[in-house]
């Protein structure tokens, strides 16, 4: 290896060998740790500490990096106390995730690096996120994220490059092409000569280098950083390199034929420039011994910081109240003056009084812009609140939410618009992986509403049809609601944007223009969590949500009914007091709503009741939801799927029980 660069300093040469050597002797006393079984698990980055190191230091530390499992070097080069990250590792209070996560799976904003989640994948669109805030903010900074040859097999890897591309974001892809995806070799991974010639159809400039030759990695991103900087733009790196040790420590590497782990290991990035340093008199043996003992004694000292530390102990109220960001509700009061409004119009109005409130706000999604969306709620914001803000997007729901997930590391909010609630499946993965359990891992939140535009009743079939909220209920972390009334929308919309944490919103379709309300004028919010009692009677309890709430009032008036009819609004967090208090009075309560009837909400809801109110119960709680079919075009099959024909004649049974 070509080590030699007049244009570096020797300071920095022996920066760089320091700034290797000290993650690889962490790994050499964490592989004993490991067979002393005081440590659960690892994942060796042994052989490639030239990319991790050389990458870092070729940054400003108020520079974002993504790094993988395998990237210590960029922990310890970012002046991480070794006790916090021997803590973290050994699931201890002074980690970044009080035992909740391990490994590098956690995220510091002290230090500016943001860590992976198993899923490899997302990593790469919430960088994308940091990328598009600096972009805006024109702050000259770059982000830069990890993967290796296995992550570019997924979809997030080629979403990201074309958004990023398309959108011109200062961000560095790197791939650490390391020969094998655990057990599988790159011969059964791809087959394009280089990884970096994937660069080529998304538009961006990409290069092979050398992954263990330190210098080339240092001066490289350097270069490229300069070249960023002065013209926005995303790059895409390969380094080539190995693993010199298994997937993790007990996968072994005995499906790695001899010949190439020792033709590797001659290659090693610490010890061939440790001999060109020495070759090259910039340090001698004895000041070689010297770093080494320095190490050796950092990482025994910070050891015995961790191994003193004790246990941690929580409890249930305390892990309950990490999953979700502490957010005060404000309430603010209602104009008087008001305005007949359709429900398309007053979600289009809240929103607007929200980015005019919110400078930060940015909103995205597909034909938002120009087009207005096709249901028109963004019609004419471009010309207010011009495309920096308002951004139209590729069809790639993961990026996008990922992306949205990157601007609340840098405290801006957004609002990510679905063209159909039935896409979110597209996106799923970062919604209940990333955005869900975010917070609860390491502290950040996630300041995200996804608009989810849902329901039948419109003739749209089987993928333009659902509502699916109850794919989201049962995942802690998210807040789910559901407006039924034009006044409710905009309050409720206006009310997810303020929250600090994730919140889908979703929006009947089949409401949008058939349903029209008084809607206060200005700024305005409605607390999330609160169900509102539309209806007060003696003889039954009618729980409903969305479209259900106008199909229930239907019956009510149609049979003069004597009933409770409450309008959950929000299914996370569950109003269940509304429920028990009103159940309790009546003795008769029946569930209400358009999915699918087994495994919904009215489920849960009904389980509640049960062990809440079995005692002053008069009969069994009914739950009438829509067939366990998928949804059918054809109108009469449509009107046969929904359950509101089978609520009429299901209440007027209750209440003769």
């Amino acid at each position: 290896m070509n080590f030699s660069n007049s244009k570096i300093d020797t300071s920095i040469y022996i920066d760089l060998y320091s700034s290797m050597l000290l993650p690889r002797m962490i790994e050499e006393k964490m592989l004993i740790l490991l067979r002393q079984g005081k440590i659960s698990k690892w994942f060796s980055g042994i052989g490639q500490e030239a990319i991790s190191v050389g990458v870092t230091k070729a940054l400003e530390k108020e520079e974002y990096i993504f790094p993988m499992h395998r990237n210590l070097g960029v922990f310890t080069s970012r002046g991480i106390p070794l006790y916090r990250l021997f803590s973290q590792w050994q699931g201890k209070g002074q980690g970044f995730t009080k035992g909740r996560d391990r490994s590098f799976h956690f995220g510091t904003k002290d230090y500016n690096i943001i860590g992976m989640i198993s899923h490899l994948g997302p990593q790469m669109g919430v960088a994308d996120g940091v990328a598009l805030h600096n972009l805006i903010k024109k702050n000259k900074n770059i982000t830069v994220v990890f993967t290796g040859e296995g992550g570019t097999s997924e979809g997030d890897f080629h979403e990201a490059l074309n958004v990023a591309s398309v959108w011109n974001l200062p961000i560095i892809f790197i791939i650490e092409n390391n020969g094998y995806g655990l057990s599988t070799p790159t011969s059964e991974q791809y087959n394009c000569k280089n990884l970096s010639d994937r660069g080529i159809g998304y538009g961006i400039e990409s290069m092979t280098l050398d992954g263990n030759n330190i210098i080339e990695v240092y001066s490289k991103i350097k270069e490229i950083r300069k070249k960023i900087i002065k013209k926005p733009q995303p790059f895409l790196l390969e380094f080539k390199t190995f693993r010199m040790r298994g997937h993790e420590e007990a996968s072994g590497v005995k499906y790695v034929p001899k010949d190439i782990l020792d033709d590797w290991a001659k290659k090693d990035p610490v010890i061939n420039f440790e001999n060109f340093l020495i070759d090259s008199s910039v340090l001698s043996k004895n000041d070689l011994s010297k770093i080494k003992d320095s190490i050796r004694l950092e990482i025994e000292k910070n050891l015995e910081i961790t191994f003193n530390e004790n246990k941690i102990i929580s409890s249930t109220e305390n892990e309950l109240s990490d999953v979700y960001a502490k957010f005060n509700f404000k309430g603010i009061e209602k104009s008087n003056e008001v305005v007949e409004m359709r429900f398309v119009d007053s979600i289009s109005d809240g929103l607007k009084e929200s980015m005019l409130k919110n400078e930060d706000l940015i909103i995205m999604g597909q034909d938002i812009a120009e087009y207005g969306g096709v249901f028109k709620i963004t019609e004419g914001f471009v010309d207010l609140f011009g495309k920096n803000r308002v951004r139209n997007t590729p069809i790639c729901e993961s990026s996008i939410i990922e992306i949205a997930m990157g601007l609340s590391i840098c405290n801006r909010k957004s609002v990510v618009e679905l063209q159909f609630s039935d896409f979110i499946s597209s996106g799923f993965n970062p919604v209940v992986n990333y955005l869900a359990k975010t917070h609860y891992r390491w502290g950040q939140n996630a300041d995200i509403v996804l608009r989810m535009p849902c329901g039948a009743g419109v003739g749209a079939g089987p993928f333009h049809s659902q509502t699916n909220e109850a794919w989201f209920t049962k995942t802690p972390g998210l807040i789910v609601v559901y407006p039924s009334s034009p006044e409710d929308a905009k309050g409720l919309l206006i009310s997810s944007i303020e929250n600090p944490n994730p919140v889908l919103f979703f929006e009947h379709k089949a409401l949008y223009r058939s349903v029209r309300g008084k809607v206060p004028k200005g700024y305005y919010n409605t607390e999330i969590g609160k169900a509102k009692t539309l209806n007060v009677g003696t003889d039954i309890t009618i729980i409903t949500y969305g479209s259900g709430v106008h199909e229930a009032i239907k019956i009510i008036e149609k049979h003069n009914l004597s009933a409770d009819l409450i309008d959950l609004r929000t299914l996370t967090p569950l109003d269940t007091n509304s429920i028990i208090k009103s159940v309790s009075k009546t003795g008769k309560s029946i569930v209400l709503h358009e999915d699918s009837l087994f495994g919904g909400l009215a489920s849960e809801i009904s389980s509640i009741i049960m062990e809440n109110c079995f005692e002053k119960l008069d009969a069994p709680v009914i739950r009438v939801a829509s067939l366990d079919t998928p949804i059918p075009f054809e109108e009469n099959l449509e009107k046969q799927y929904l359950p509101f024909k089978r609520f009429e004649s299901e209440v007027l049974k209750l209440l003769k029980y």
